[in-house]
């Protein structure tokens, strides 16, 4: 099959030797990441202080409007921050939580560290934290979301695509809900962005976080926010820093909030991450996403075959509209196997309750697949997992 998003796969050094399908968890480097920090190098080199000036103070704005072209946000409505868990922590510290309006809700299938930020600030009393409940261990009952959003709701973190199974959650339909009663909606879009098609704008949430380690092939340290145009001038952060300043360099010893998206930075910024991030960026937007989620959609379905063909157990979701860009395959020996396959280059991950979590991108061979399920079902069928198990196969 003519596939012409093969043409990028020069620009990723890692395929060259590996069979590389754990973009859900690290995206390959492009070529183009040297050539970056190595003008970051030469700036800070040469220009020195000097290159805070010349750009470097501006970037956790450009890169956020690169950002935002991937995830459908309006200009000046994306800052960069180094993680996903600074950004909870930022959003949350906009809010103060009342008797009447003091209630976290999201699934028990959410990204652990998202978790973890509410649950350290519910031990103060003022949060309670309803944790809706998986029935599968893959998905997130819809409804019994929707009915655990009520008029005290005062914060709803989803993940729009779940990170262990790929389940894709209907965000939409969780944003209007929380609309309904008052309450907003964090939407973590690590595992969507760049790889599932969608709006914020369209969606309307209230704020979306994110980061580039993954499907944005970005690296560490890349984080994003996104803050809906018109709560950004209504909301005083407590996590901040000199950057909210609307005159950082007064050095005023009192804090004024700037007017715009600015407010929602804090200290100063991860530069070389940043500068690291924006190669992928630039893929990322010129290939497009809904091209990306075309190829996804027939790989991950030829993935589908070629597992169940060869008597494994897919264990994310079948239907293509209700998953990300990942397909998780179950099986008793799930971890040792993971383990060998990625000391013969076949990189994988493994994450208990799902499985074996196997990603391809705009950058992977239909052979890649045909070549993993072969080498999975050659480990498996002649037992040559049981070296990783006596070890002690850690994941």
């Amino acid at each position: 099959m003519s596939d012409d998003l093969l043409k990028w796969r020069s620009e990723f050094p890692i395929l060259e030797k590996t069979v590389y399908l754990i973009s859900h968890s690290l995206g390959a480097m492009p070529r183009a990441t040297y050539q970056s920090l190595h003008e970051y190098a030469e700036m800070w080199a040469t220009r020195g202080v000097r290159a805070w000036a010349e750009g470097w103070w501006e970037m956790p704005v450009t890169l956020g409007d690169e950002v935002g072209k991937i995830i459908g946000a309006d200009p000046d409505s994306v800052v960069m921050h180094q993680n996903v868990s600074i950004c909870q922590s930022l959003i949350l510290s906009c809010f103060e939580p009342t008797p009447q309006r003091n209630k976290i809700v999201y699934s028990e299938l959410n990204f652990p560290s998202v978790m973890y930020v509410y649950e350290a600030h519910a031990r103060e009393g003022k949060l309670r934290i309803e944790t809706v409940e998986s029935e599968d261990g893959v998905t997130v009952p819809l409804e019994k979301l929707l009915a655990a959003i009520d008029e005290q709701t005062l914060l709803v973190p989803i993940s729009h695509v779940l990170f262990k199974s790929a389940f894709l959650q209907n965000a939409k339909a969780i944003i209007d809900r929380a609309h309904e009663v008052g309450a907003m909606v964090v939407l973590d879009t690590y595992q969507s962005a760049g790889t599932v098609p969608f709006s914020v704008k369209e969606l309307n949430t209230d704020f979306a976080t994110g980061g580039s380690v993954k499907w944005l092939c970005g690296g560490p340290g890349a984080g994003y926010l996104y803050v809906r145009p018109d709560l950004q001038s209504k909301l005083e952060p407590k996590t901040t820093g000199w950057m909210a300043h609307e005159q950082p360099f007064a050095f005023e010893t009192e804090l004024r909030y700037a007017p715009n998206i600015t407010r929602f930075l804090h200290g100063s910024p991860a530069i070389p991450a940043l500068y690291g991030a924006l190669a992928g960026y630039r893929i990322i937007n010129e290939i497009g996403v809904r091209r990306i989620r075309e190829k996804s959609i027939r790989q991950t379905d030829y993935l589908i075959s070629l597992a169940e063909e060869a008597g494994f157990r897919v264990t994310s979701p079948k239907d293509p509209t209700k998953r990300g860009g990942t397909i998780t395959i179950g099986h008793p020996h799930a971890a040792a196997i993971t383990k060998e396959l990625v000391r013969r280059e076949f990189v994988i991950d493994y994450r208990p309750g799902a499985g074996m979590r196997v990603s391809p991108h705009f950058y992977t061979t239909d052979e890649e697949l045909e070549l993993v399920v072969r080498e999975m079902k050659s480990i498996r069928d002649a037992g040559a997992y049981q070296q990783h198990e006596l070890a002690g196969a850690a994941f």
